[in-house]
């Protein structure tokens, strides 16, 4: 049996212009996680990972001393995240402009909490189905392009036996839907609790997949360390 870990981002800018950019915070969890590799001797024959800069730069910051991999990464669409803009966009199209976010954010007790709030209603408006027309990709549609994305990983291991993709939450939670058999009126439930950095690990023989574990993040708790266990 081979392995493929999927990898959740390090920890984004969140409220910054540009929230695709890893925060300090998230440097280091990834940088944690390359000692994690290290120190427990796990293999890294194949890299892989979306298109974002944060998959990117979780990346570079985990995989930064291990020689002959860092630069032989192959980038995969299939791992993007799903446009969390337009989902939000369609739900509160008064929003969609970052200074009136902003300023809504701002006039509330808990921004962050906020947030969430209306991202969690977002994010069920496009899960119902009833909408599909207003989106340029519906939740099977993502889907179907993570999977199509993993089954490529999987026809192109040629013997390699430690594959590790660098992606997002919703990208990991697509692809262990079908393997866990949840429905989408639960999916986020799964999505939500993926943290920063954990790690999920499939086995594959063949077209063979199953799940070994989920969100695995011991690189951080070892660290004894509330603050950089994260979620966003």
């Amino acid at each position: 049996m081979a392995s493929i870990y999927l990898v959740r981002h390090g920890q984004a800018s969140f409220g910054a212009a540009d929230y695709d950019q890893l925060s300090a915070r998230g440097e280091q969890q990834a940088a944690l996680l390359g000692q994690r590799i290290r120190q427990c001797e796990f293999g890294v024959d194949k890299v892989y990972l979306g298109q974002a800069k944060r998959h990117a730069q979780t990346a570079q910051h985990c995989l930064s001393e291990h020689d002959g991999i860092a630069n032989d990464w192959q980038i995969l669409s299939g791992f993007n995240e799903f446009d969390h803009e337009q989902i939000m966009n369609c739900y509160r199209p008064d929003l969609q402009e970052h200074a009136a976010m902003a300023q809504y954010l701002a006039a509330t007790d808990n921004p962050r909490k906020a947030f969430q709030h209306l991202f969690s209603a977002a994010i069920k408006r496009w899960l119902s189905g009833e909408y599909d027309s207003d989106y340029s990709q519906t939740w099977t549609q993502f889907g179907q392009r993570s999977q199509a994305a993993l089954q490529q990983v999987m026809a192109e291991a040629d013997g390699a036996r430690d594959i590790w993709i660098f992606t997002s939450g919703g990208t990991i939670s697509a692809l262990l839907q079908p393997l866990l058999g949840i429905g989408n009126d639960r999916i986020f439930d799964l999505n939500w609790a993926l943290l920063n950095t954990g790690v999920s690990k499939l086995l594959f023989s063949g077209e063979r997949v199953s799940v070994s574990y989920i969100n695995n993040y011991a690189h951080l708790e070892q660290q004894g360390r509330g603050e950089l266990i994260t979620y966003r």
